[in-house]
C-alpha cells in the first residue's frame, strides 16, 4: 500500500479531512491508523486513471468505505447475514456496473453489492449510463475501480463477466461465470439487449441467494 509520507501536502490535508469523515462509522471497528492506510491507497490506485481531479477525494473516501466495510465482514467485526456479491469484469465501466445497478434496484438492503474491474477505465460507459437510466436505474455516479483482496474475500458470490484469468480466484468462495457480450463501444441499441439480459440473470442470482424483488 501506499505510504502518507510519499504523498504531496496537499493530498495529505485531504486524507486528513477523509479520515475525518470515515471515523464516525467505524469507531470501535478500526482505529485512525487502519482507516488512513486504506484511505491513502484507495487515493493511489484511483488517482492515475482520474479524468478530472476534483471528484477524486470524494471516489477514493467512497471506494475506502467499500473496503473497509468489507475488512470488518472478513475479520468477522460486523457480523450479518446479509448475502454479498461482487461483479468483475476487464474496465469496470459496462457490464459489471449495469449488473450491480440492477441488484441494488431489486435487491435493495437485502443484498450487498460491489464491482471492479481487472484493468479499470477511467469512466463508465456512457451508453451504459444512458440504457440504465431508461429503466430508470442511475449508475451516472458510479466509478470504475479495481477489485482488493478484502472485497473479494467479503463476498459471497463472485460473478465474472470476460476477464478470464485475470479475475482472482479463492478457495470456498461460489463463482458464477456469465458470457455476456462486451458493450464498449457499442451504441445504446446494443447495450440494451446487455442491460436486459443482465437483468434476467440478476434475478436468478437473486433467486438462488433467498432475496426478494423489492422493486420491478
Amino acid at each position: 500500500m501506499t505510504a502518507l509520507a510519499d504523498l504531496p501536502l496537499d493530498q495529505r490535508h485531504l486524507v486528513a479531512k477523509m479520515v475525518t469523515h470515515l471515523g464516525p462509522e467505524f469507531e470501535g471497528t478500526f482505529g485512525r491508523e487502519t482507516i488512513e492506510r486504506f484511505v491513502v491507497d484507495s487515493l493511489g490506485q484511483l488517482a492515475p486513471r482520474a479524468k478530472v481531479a476534483t471528484y477524486l477525494p470524494v471516489l477514493a473516501e467512497k471506494f475506502a468505505k467499500e473496503r473497509l466495510r468489507a475488512l470488518a465482514r472478513v475479520e468477522g467485526l460486523a457480523p450479518t447475514t446479509t448475502p454479498s456479491v461482487l461483479f468483475l469484469c476487464v474496465h469496470n465501466a459496462g457490464r459489471s456496473q449495469m449488473a450491480a445497478g440492477w441488484l441494488r434496484h431489486l435487491g435493495g438492503d437485502g443484498v450487498v453489492v460491489w464491482s471492479g474491474g481487472s484493468e479499470p477505465t477511467s469512466e463508465i460507459n456512457p451508453a451504459a449510463v444512458e440504457a440504465m437510466a431508461e429503466v430508470g436505474i442511475d449508475i451516472a455516479q458510479e466509478f470504475p475501480k479495481p477489485w482488493t483482496e478484502e472485497i473479494v474475500r467479503a463476498a459471497d458470490v463472485v460473478v465474472t463477466m470476460g476477464c478470464g484469468d485475470a479475475c482472482p480466484l479463492y478457495p470456498g468462495t461460489r463463482y458464477e461465470d456469465w458470457e455476456l457480450a462486451d458493450p464498449a463501444g457499442e451504441d445504446v441499441e446494443f447495450v440494451r439487449v446487455v442491460r436486459d439480459d443482465i437483468r434476467e440473470r440478476v434475478l436468478a442470482l437473486m433467486a438462488s441467494l433467498g432475496v426478494e424483488p423489492v422493486s420491478g
